[in-house]
């Protein structure tokens, strides 16, 4: 009789069964990665996957959302003739066919034949009845608006993580699952101001355009545009493209729409008079320096017309009284001397002078010898024709009353108004101005700084208006960088000539759209004196 097995060798033979059916689990594995499955990386791809959630702008419209849009794979062992196939996937794909070729013969079992192919070419594909093809769920993110909305939304990297604009600023709220985002942009303004821009880039030649459209009372930006722009549904940019977005991306010295701040400054200190004469002459030293004007000024201007002539002069004489210290702190408590924040991740830090004495104070008045970006610099403007207190721009829609604490008294923002509109009906902003909605405003050109100093054919100029200005609900700030002059504008490449009419033309679209009444009396004064 044979001898019963003992318990130890009972466990033995039992943790042998077991060792033998992990290895072949283990085998198994083995078998499925090399010789069945995608790249360890794609494999990493997939398992990671969330869909991202959906971007509306303030009416409802789609800005974005993700698309079923599978990875395509190919087993190379199970092409007969590798060449064709790689010519055939290329061609459905719109796949780099040396790329294609590369992969198709390496020593891998699985290639990579494309990222996120969408529906349409997947049928492209199908129809080549190539064996050995393969695909892994992802998704594509889908931009309606393409290009009108780029700069600011963003776009998202090829593993559906957002690399620009909202789409990285808001990236945790994206990913968190919790809803929609709903932003502050208005696809209607958005195509209005990007049509604008486009239109006064191609017939300035500018090198650069760009504009935004804000609540004076929220904060809310209903548009940004940033010329040259990207398509975001394409991978690759086209010659001419940028994924720069000047606006909040680039800080300019923007020249004499600063020149509010100077005034709404002494305004508040009581530091000026506006029907007071101040003299301007044919030059303004300072020191070893000698400011002049950009064009001829009578020898004496009422303060009120040396802003809505444009005065750097004037300004500088003006600036003087407020002084150096008393400026710096002005223009920091406006949030000027330090980068805007908002929920667009991309920002630029001001540059502004380490040693602020009299020359600095003078030339800061006028526009030169600080930097900042445009969005920084609508956000002040903003706070100065408000009623006077901090806005904070903001993306996402929030319709509601955010004005903060008080930078100038309601009294000197309603003065300010009021030249903002006289600058629009008797100075230097006459082309901004739209009959019936009352527009103010500020025009700004600036010489660009070189290696050798300002370079006085190299223009940035600008035009800050809001309407209507008794109670104004918007601001628009457009730029332009390098316009040059036309046979219309007599060759002067000025804001005036430039930037003004730009944001009037603006202005013009979007005030029906937004809702905001014709003033019927100054309708009519209007078509009175055009006719008269």
């Amino acid at each position: 009789m044979a001898a019963q097995p003992t318990v130890y060798q009972r466990r033995i033979l039992l943790g042998a069964a077991f060792a033998f059916v992990a290895f072949l689990g283990v085998g198994a594995r083995l078998v499925d990665v090399t010789a069945f499955s995608d790249r360890p990386a794609a494999r990493k791809a997939q398992s990671v996957f969330t869909a991202r959630a959906d971007i509306f702008d303030r009416n409802g419209d789609l800005i974005a959302r993700d698309q079923p849009a599978d990875d395509l794979y190919a087993r190379p062992r199970l092409l007969k003739d590798k060449r064709a196939a790689a010519v055939a996937l290329s061609a459905a794909t719109g796949a780099d066919l040396s790329r294609v070729t590369m992969v198709l013969n390496d020593k891998y079992p699985s290639a990579l034949i494309a990222r996120r192919v969408v529906p349409e070419v997947r049928a492209k594909v199908d129809r080549l009845k190539l064996p050995g093809l393969e695909y892994l769920s992802n998704s594509k993110r889908d931009y309606p608006f393409g290009r009108a909305t780029a700069q600011v939304v963003g776009v998202t990297d090829l593993d559906g993580k957002g690399v620009s604009g909202l789409e990285l600023g808001l990236e945790p709220r994206i990913r968190s699952g919790k809803g929609p985002i709903v932003t502050s942009i208005d696809n209607r303004v958005q195509f209005i101001l990007r049509d604008a821009a486009a239109a006064a880039m191609a017939e300035f030649r500018a090198r650069a355009a760009g504009g935004l459209v804000m609540d004076v009372k929220t904060g809310e930006v209903l548009a940004l545009v940033s010329l040259p722009d990207f398509d975001p549904n394409a991978r690759d940019f086209a010659e001419g493209d940028s994924g720069r977005n000047i606006m909040v991306q680039d800080v300019y010295e923007l020249g004499s729409v600063f020149k509010i701040f100077a005034f709404a400054l002494a305004v508040d200190d009581h530091k000026v008079r506006l029907d007071e004469s101040i003299p301007i002459g044919n030059g303004f030293k300072l020191g070893k320096y000698t400011i002049h004007e950009a064009e001829h000024m009578p020898a004496y201007l009422s303060a009120r017309d040396v802003l809505a002539q444009s005065s750097n002069i004037g300004t500088a004489q003006i600036a003087l009284r407020s002084g150096a210290i008393r400026q710096r702190e002005f223009l920091t408590n406006l949030g000027l001397l330090k980068p805007v924040r908002s929920e667009l991740p991309e920002r630029a830090r001001p540059l502004y002078p380490s040693n602020w004495g009299i020359v600095e104070t003078a030339t800061i008045g006028f526009g030169h010898g600080v930097s900042v970006s445009p969005l920084s610099f609508a956000a002040a403007a903003a706070s100065v024709v408000n009623g006077g207190r901090r806005i904070q721009p903001t993306f996402l829609k929030n319709p509601v009353d955010s004005r903060g604490d008080q930078v100038v008294s309601p009294e000197t923002s309603a003065t300010m108004r009021q030249l903002l509109r006289y600058i629009v009906t008797d100075g230097t902003g006459k082309k901004a101005d739209v009959p019936g909605y009352d527009v103010g405003g500020k025009t700004g050109s600036a010489e660009k700084p070189g290696r050798h100093g300002y370079q006085a054919h190299k223009l940035v100029t600008s035009f800050c208006a809001t309407f209507p200005v008794e109670d104004p609900r918007y601001l628009v700030f457009v730029v332009l960088d390098e316009p040059h002059g036309t046979k219309a504008t007599y060759g002067f490449a000025l804001a005036g000539y430039t930037a003004a009419p730009m944001a009037g033309h603006v202005i013009a679209r979007i005030a029906p759209l937004l809702g905001v009444p014709i003033n019927p009396i100054t309708l009519a004064k209007e078509n009175h004196n055009g006719s008269g």
